[in-house]
């Protein structure tokens, strides 16, 4: 049991010991706060200051194309947060676990970034995120119980799919849309560099079936966010 906390109140004092509950407590906090849309990024926005007008530079229908876009990206940061803390909070490696804690605070920039561009498109989050959400954080957990190189694995090959797939919205973003591009290339090397960092840590190779699986699960969900 983790050493007494101690808590003050006013003028008195006492201690208070860790319970049980209180890491499943602060997971539900950090569920609610990315939900609520709370993120906060620690890094600049590499699009620069938030813009006030709706995109004046793109059409209507580039504008509706983008914000579609850019909310599969928001969703891919819901569920990476989720991801990422699901496998950090069942690892029992604390440094691995330290890995992956230090990806999510990644994530949460890129999160907090997708949300202010979307604003700025006049779109929203997708209505389905909890649902996003639970499923990914669930899926961590479970690679973390199938061990420290196949968690890590599970890591490296899920930046290896994203990787290809903001390569391809860099492709399908409308030519004068370079505030959403800037995110997204910066979002892209970021992932360049969790997936690096994973296979230097001992990530093994998925079996072909569980990267059949996972693709199959991002195309599904890049299909619905992108209009629900």
């Amino acid at each position: 049991m983790a050493a007494p906390q101690a808590v003050s109140v006013g003028s008195s004092h006492f201690t208070r010991r860790q319970h049980w509950l209180d890491p499943f407590i602060a997971e539900v906090d950090v569920a609610l706060q990315v939900l609520a849309g709370q993120a906060a990024a620690a890094r600049s926005n590499p699009a620069g200051a938030a813009k006030p007008d709706v995109a004046p530079e793109l059409t209507a229908a580039e504008t509706t194309h983008s914000a579609g876009l850019m909310r599969v990206n928001h969703v891919g940061e819901v569920c990476a947060q989720a991801l990422y803390r699901g496998q950090a909070a069942a690892s029992k490696d604390p440094s691995s676990a330290a890995l992956f804690y230090r990806a999510a605070a990644d994530e949460i920039d890129h999160l907090a970034w997708c949300q202010q561009r979307l604003r700025e498109l006049d779109g929203r989050p997708s209505v389905l995120n909890p649902l996003w959400y639970a499923g990914s954080f669930t899926l961590g957990v479970l690679a973390a119980r199938a061990g420290v190189a196949r968690n890590l694995g599970f890591m490296a090959e899920t930046e290896r799919q994203v990787e290809s797939h903001l390569e391809d919205h860099l492709q399908r973003l409308p030519a004068g849309d370079t505030r959403s591009r800037k995110i997204v290339e910066q979002m892209k090397q970021d992932e360049i560099g969790h997936r690096v960092t994973a296979e230097r840590a001992g990530a093994v190779g998925m079996p072909a079936p569980v990267r059949g699986v996972m693709r199959l699960m991002s195309k599904l969900m890049t299909a619905t966010a992108y209009r629900v």
